[in-house]
Parts: structure tokens; C-alpha cells; sequence
């Protein structure tokens, strides 16, 4: 079982050992995956699961509002629809909980592992700027350099989102091309080349990312080297 849907927990039948299966075919999976160092999506859909779960399992009452509502009819004197919980029994509430208290531990395994293998990676990358950096570093490209003969080109670009007591950035990048490494074919020849292909970014950021290991780029070392380069674009606005 290559995914878990968001709603597993509470899908079709709750029975602990259905449940059970489940979960363990899902991890199973995973851990296919972490023995090939191929993070996403597994890493991200796992942290999602363990945040899900653990708010269910701290609270009785996010439990009883992830079952299935059925509508019972409409308040007159509120003027709203009324609904009843299809699941009411206490004996299959007991069943969620004994599912979540074997659940949790084993998210919480396997995300400890997937950042571990994420943190050994990211400290195993370089990032640096390619040539003079533009006053407005949030679009530009993206260079990604392995232990293969070759680079990988992306275009990128940084949003910011404000909301009230918080600020992150979001960033998108979309695939332009490989090109094959040589003694000229440098990261400042590849830059120049984008620029006379791409005239609506004379002047763009370039970023690269260098690694020393041999790892899958979609699955691993692009959304790390976007981080990186998140953080980079960060560090230098302050």
C-alpha cells in the first residue's frame, strides 16, 4: 500500500486488526522508500498522518467529529439543518483509540527516521550564488549538481504570505532543462545562456545547489535544495 488516504482512520470499517494491516502494509512502503533515500512524498503525507492522530488522540471530542455525520432533519427555531453521529457506540470509540494508541508510535518512528535521512542529506549540500545577485532574489533559477554529469535547471519562484503573527514564504519551481556538464559549460555559461533564451528575466537570481551524494532529485534533493535555497533568499533579505 503505497498511500493512506486522510480519512483511513475513520473509512469503511474501524476493526484494530483491518486497521492494523493497513498501517503496516502503508509503513512497509515507506520504508521501501527510505532504503532507496526517496523522501517525498512519504515524509510529508507521514507528518501529516502523526499530526492528525495525535490531535484526535488528545482530544475525545476531535475523535467524535471525525466520524460521519447523517442529516436528521432542519431546526426551526435555530434555522439550521440538524445531523446525528452515525458512530455513537462507546465500544468502537474504545476500537479508535486502541487504533490510535498503536498507530501513533509508529508515525512518530517513521517521521524521526525521515527527518534523520533529511538532515544527513541537507548537511551533505552546498548552496552558493551563480554571478552577482539581483536586488529582488524571489524568482530566478535554480541549479541542482550531483555525483551525475549534468545539471539540472529550474526556474523558481518565492511567495510571500502575511498573516496576522506570522510570515512564511511558499516557493514553485518548474523544470527548464538538463544540461550536460563539461570544463566549459560552467554554472556562469549556463547562466548566460537562460538569459538570451528568457528575456523576461534579464537579470535573474541563480542559485546552486551541490551535493556529494548520488540521490533521486525529484524525490530528495530538489524539495531539500528548495529549502535551502527558502532559507538562503531568507538570510540575505535580513
Amino acid at each position: 500500500m503505497d498511500k493512506l488516504n486522510k480519512d483511513w482512520l475513520t473509512e469503511r470499517c474501524v476493526d484494530f486488526e483491518y486497521k492494523k494491516y493497513m498501517l503496516l502494509a502503508y509503513l512497509q512502503h515507506v520504508d521501501s522508500c527510505y532504503r532507496l533515500n526517496k523522501l517525498y512524498p512519504p515524509l510529508a503525507d507521514l507528518i501529516e498522518h502523526y499530526r492528525t492522530a495525535k490531535l484526535l488522540k488528545e482530544s475525545k471530542q476531535n475523535l467524535s467529529d471525525a466520524f460521519p455525520q447523517r442529516l436528521q432533519g432542519f431546526d426551526d427555531e435555530k434555522f439550521r439543518l440538524t445531523y446525528d453521529k452515525v458512530i455513537s457506540d462507546d465500544a468502537l470509540m474504545r476500537e479508535m483509540e486502541n487504533i490510535l494508541d498503536f498507530s501513533l508510535p509508529r508515525f512518530e518512528e517513521y517521521v524521526q527516521e525521515g527527518r534523520a535521512i533529511f538532515e544527513y542529506m541537507e548537511r551533505e549540500m552546498v548552496i552558493r550564488p551563480v554571478g552577482i545577485s539581483p536586488l529582488d532574489p524571489n524568482s530566478g533559477y535554480l541549479f541542482l549538481k550531483d555525483l551525475r554529469a549534468e545539471t539540472r535547471v529550474y526556474e523558481y519562484t518565492i511567495t510571500i504570505f502575511e498573516q496576522p503573527g506570522s510570515r512564511y514564504r511558499a516557493i514553485h519551481t518548474t523544470y527548464v532543462k538538463t544540461y550536460r556538464r563539461s570544463i566549459t559549460k560552467t554554472f556562469n555559461w549556463i547562466k548566460e545562456q537562460l538569459i538570451c533564451k528568457n528575456p523576461a528575466l534579464p537579470n535573474p537570481a541563480v542559485f546552486a545547489v551541490e551535493s556529494g551524494l548520488d540521490i533521486p532529485v525529484e524525490e530528495t534533493f530538489l524539495p531539500i535544495a528548495k529549502r535551502l535555497l527558502v532559507r538562503e533568499v531568507e538570510a540575505g533579505k535580513q
